[in-house]
């Protein structure tokens, strides 16, 4: 396995191996990497010849009071469970590698609406770090398609209208979500929690699960669905951000005859803020 840190060597690297008629597929993280990631890998190995892992915990997408220093970081764990998986390159650029000018004078990619709201609406400017970090590495690695969890829906939906806005030439593609025994999402940040907020962490899985059984079942009452679940979330410990019914296409706030729906919560649990969702079919009304 390669294991790159500049820009300009990674770009050569890709660009050789696609002259070799191979194709190329990108799995973007920041690494401390656990299953999920490692699901996100054996996707790309099963739809591309050569693999390239960029490992970068980007300050772009972190607000000031949030956990860019404390963020988890195993470099060297991450490298082995790689080279375990045969992965091609691992990616390691530093912040000024990948930020030559500095992070106030970077260039931004932004998309309004859809990154204001939800997580963007509490992470101001998350998105646009997102954005900005995944169309540089796109740009290095010009791969044919590129992977990415659905776990963080709203950033998978955020990286494809990217990609459709700007004509990039790559496939998204998105991954289930690899869950504990209990249901919780597995996440880097699950470490930040106690062994009693870990027991309680689970009840956001059963939140959306319970959302999700109540709109199968026929209820359309999204915003009242949305209340209860908050207040669910609430009794068991959690500072909840939001609790949300979106449209799987766009996020859009559902109309009744909409029937592919995401629920999406977000909320603190002591200092990780969690995210998970589900998706649903909504039952078909007698008068559709």
């Amino acid at each position: 396995m390669r294991v790159l840190k500049q820009p300009g060597d990674l770009r050569q690297l890709a660009g050789d191996w696609r002259r070799e008629a191979g194709s190329l597929a990108l799995v973007p993280t920041m690494g401390n990497l656990h299953q999920g990631h490692l699901d996100l890998v054996e996707r790309a190995r099963s739809l591309a010849k050569r693999v390239v892992v960029s490992i970068f915990v980007n300050p772009a997408q972190f607000g000031e009071d949030e956990d860019l220093s404390s963020y988890p970081r195993t470099p060297e764990e991450d490298r082995r469970a790689l080279e375990a998986l045969g992965v091609d390159c691992m990616f390691t650029p530093a912040p000024a590698q990948m930020y030559p000018l500095g992070l106030p004078a970077r260039c931004l990619v932004q998309l309004p609406g859809i990154s204001e709201i939800l997580c963007g609406a509490s992470r101001p400017g998350h998105f646009a770090g997102v954005a900005t970090v995944v169309a540089k590495l796109l740009n290095l690695v010009a791969p044919d398609v590129a992977v990415f969890g659905e776990k963080d829906f709203q950033q998978l939906i955020v990286i494809r209208r990217m990609v459709a806005e700007l004509f990039l030439a790559v496939r998204i593609e998105g991954v289930p979500i690899r869950r504990e025994a209990d249901g919780l999402a597995i996440s880097s940040r699950n470490r930040y929690l106690d062994a009693a907020e870990r027991e309680r962490a689970a009840a956001l899985y059963r939140t959306l699960v319970a959302l999700r059984d109540a709109i199968s079942g026929g209820r359309r009452d999204y915003a009242a669905l949305e209340r209860e679940g908050a207040g669910w979330l609430e009794r068991a410990g959690f500072r909840v951000d939001y609790v949300a019914v979106r449209r799987v296409a766009d996020l859009g706030r559902p109309e009744v005859a909409d029937r592919d729906l995401v629920i999406l919560g977000a909320g603190w649990m002591g200092r990780a803020r969690l995210i998970d969702n589900v998706r649903v079919r909504a039952a078909q009304a007698e008068h559709d």
